[in-house]
């Protein structure tokens, strides 16, 4: 299989739903799960399900994303697996940048060339889930499909933020639209099994991951030149020129992190004693780069559902629910609830350390601070008797210290706090 299959994960655009996170980072290098980045999720279920060709293409703010790829998914000499970076470039033919899903595949499917497949798996780069391709690829085989959509069925609310589709009783997809408005959903309610129906999930929803048969997708981009979309153009256009499109109805975890609530939802929910998406599995691994860092340290700490990452010191008095990323320092008496600590990028010497003066305080969490409901980005300097308390009360704006967004207090990368702010 893995000589037949490359996999194309689609970077996404500027990620202005996700700002202020993706202000110097693109959306798959957005930090998740306390050590790993969004690209990893995709990455490693490729690599769990025996696929070693993986193009990642990107656009915006990538330095960060093309540094991670490098230092971490190196194949040995003897294998031709790869993972590549593909960034927006321009060329004798098109001079433009990536202007949409298919787009993006369509300016870079000529670097594909260069190998046999016989399939390109798309998928996108911004969703936590765990999914053995292997099994939709069998499906798409035995159905004889020229494409297959993996699907998920979803609530009405949700439904109109993705593509969705109606099916006959063979799994076949008959009709397909993206993005309805409420007023015609519900002609779009399909027959799920339970617990979807008892949960309301009554619409069939794109999870954005296709299998493209090689000659499709190229014939598709040949005689759909300003086709720029997968959902609004490609798809559609595959259904009427009377191409086979199945279904593979994906029954587990999924969810697509486009907007900060979601991004912190998901990340909050990885400290719960099993979470959906399951981070301990003896098969199933999470890759990442190996940073060889230390054991963390906690000190005279109360923790509860609290997830930690490697190379921490923490003094902290209390720790709930909340996740705390790689090399975070928590001083002593500090309290963090419902909050996601994005941690450092790197060691702060000693000698910094105890030469901080209240105008610059050391990089991490100073003492007797009060953080709830807030997203701490990276290598941020929060001094000490700081509080910052985010609540459905707040509206989104922005702020000299702060941002926003659904109730949820985030704290741009690097930002300074002075001791005695109170946000």
């Amino acid at each position: 299989m893995k000589d037949s299959v490359i996999a194309v994960i689609l970077g996404g655009g500027r990620g202005t739903r996700l700002f202020p996170l993706t202000d110097h980072r693109s959306k798959p290098a957005v930090p998740v799960g306390g050590k790993y980045r969004l690209v990893d999720i995709p990455i490693s279920n490729c690599l769990n399900s025996d696929i070693r060709k993986i193009y990642v293409l990107t656009q915006f703010n990538s330095a960060s994303l093309n540094r991670h790829i490098k230092n971490t998914y190196n194949f040995d000499v003897f294998s031709s697996g790869f993972v590549d970076i593909l960034a927006a470039e321009q060329t004798a033919q098109n001079t433009e940048w990536f202007q949409g899903t298919a787009d993006a595949v369509r300016q870079s499917i000529h670097h594909m060339e260069n190998h046999n497949y016989e399939h390109v798996l798309v998928l996108s780069g911004d969703q936590l889930y765990q999914m053995d391709y292997r099994l939709m690829l069998d499906r798409h085989k035995e159905n004889c499909n020229d494409l297959t959509v993996a699907t998920i069925p979803v609530v009405a609310e949700d439904a109109t933020g993705f593509g969705i589709m109606k099916t006959n009783k063979d799994g076949m997809i008959d009709s397909f639209v993206e993005k309805p408005s409420m007023d015609e959903l519900e002609k779009w309610k399909s027959s799920v099994p339970e617990p979807y129906k008892s949960q309301n999930k009554h619409y069939l929803a794109s999870m954005g991951i296709y299998i493209f048969n090689r000659e499709l997708i190229l014939k598709l981009f040949n005689e759909n030149p300003e086709a720029t979309d997968f959902g609004k153009e490609i798809i559609p256009k595959a259904l009427t020129e009377g191409f086979k499109v199945g279904s593979y109805e994906f029954g587990k975890y999924w969810t697509d992190i486009g907007t900060i609530k979601s991004f912190f939802d998901a990340n909050i929910s990885l400290a719960d004693t099993v979470p959906e998406f399951n981070l301990y599995d003896n098969e199933n691994y999470i890759y990442t780069r190996a940073r060889l860092l230390p054991a963390s340290k906690v000190m005279g700490t109360t923790m509860e559902h609290c997830l930690m990452a490697e190379g921490c010191i923490v003094e902290a008095s209390r720790i709930v629910r909340s996740v705390i990323g790689i090399r975070s320092r928590i001083g002593k008496g500090t309290t963090i609830e419902n909050s996601i600590i994005m941690g450092n990028d790197y060691f702060q010497s000693r000698e910094f350390i105890e030469t901080s003066s209240g105008e610059r305080p050391a990089m991490g969490i100073g003492q007797r601070c009060y953080i709830s409901n807030c997203i701490i980005d990276k290598n941020v300097s929060i001094g000490n008797d700081v509080r910052i308390v985010g609540g459905d009360h707040l509206e989104d704006s922005d702020h000299k210290y702060h941002y926003v967004r659904d109730g949820i207090i985030i704290v741009k990368k690097g930002t300074v706090i002075p001791e005695g702010t109170i946000i």
